[in-house]
């Protein structure tokens, strides 16, 4: 019994407890491995602009990490297929765990194995202010919209901008987003119109090839990006072709 009770007690989670919303965040990520940020709460000062970022991310699969900055750490929701601004599409999005300030930042790689292993981009970025009625609202309005499930903002980013809101469908995760009308309206696709990065101006591939992504990793990087003619072979051959110019351990005498 004795050794079954150490087995037991060397699988038990650790305490996480002092992340408080960040603890799920920490819990699923090995920092000694991934370069993500780790998750540690972030105090603002009384009325600083909120932030908002979008991380387009190739993980499992494609998708957009769409973040807005509440009480010290960022609200997140994935959303499949990216923001549209045509209020006509309204985008389902899942509501997964906050993550930290410090990840409105991160652009890279998270290696292969750990979780949400891929090629993140920094898609847009700006701020953000709930609305209220005719006017902005705070923190406390922000709490009660979110716990009624229906969440009334703007933008101003470097892609989007104006009157947005995210609705709750289904449970706690599933929410849609969509566009309201006003002169910020598009039919455009604006994930293909103006894909790369907001702060280095790379594409998926470039982005993945600067973090010594893997192959796999790599190939699943350029699929994310548009494509035009070649450039997805071009990019994809080029690591293949390197491994292959390289001698087998064999021939090379290890």
């Amino acid at each position: 019994m004795a050794k079954r009770a150490r087995r037991e007690a060397k699988t038990e989670l650790p305490d996480l407890s002092r992340y408080g919303r960040l603890a799920e965040y920490n819990r699923k990520r090995h920092f000694a491995v991934t370069p993500e940020p780790p998750g540690r709460a972030t105090e603002r000062a009384p009325g600083h602009p909120r932030e908002f970022v979008i991380q387009k991310h190739r993980a499992s699969h494609l998708h957009y990490d769409f973040r807005l900055e509440h009480r010290g750490v960022m609200l997140s929701w994935a959303v499949p297929k990216g923001p549209s601004p045509d209020p006509a599409v309204k985008r389902l999005a899942m509501a997964t765990e906050p993550h930290p300030l410090d990840y409105n930042q991160f652009e890279g790689v998270i290696p292969e194995g750990e979780y949400g292993g891929g090629t993140v981009m920094i898609w847009d970025r700006g701020v953000w202010a709930p609305v209220a009625g005719d006017k902005l609202g705070d923190d406390a309005d922000l709490d009660r919209q979110l716990a009624k499930g229906e969440l009334k903002f703007v933008l101003l980013g470097k892609k989007l901008a104006g009157s947005w809101t995210l609705v709750r469908t289904r449970g706690e995760r599933q929410w849609l987003l969509i566009k309201h009308k006003d002169e910020h309206v598009s039919t455009d696709d604006i994930t293909v119109a103006n894909p790369r990065s907001v702060v280095s101006g790379r594409t998926m591939a470039a982005i993945a090839r600067a973090a010594g992504a893997s192959e796999r990793q790599l190939a699943q990087a350029v699929g994310a990006d548009p494509v035009t003619e070649g450039t997805a072979a071009k990019a994809v051959s080029r690591p293949i072709a390197r491994a292959r110019s390289r001698p087998s351990r064999r021939a090379a005498g290890s």
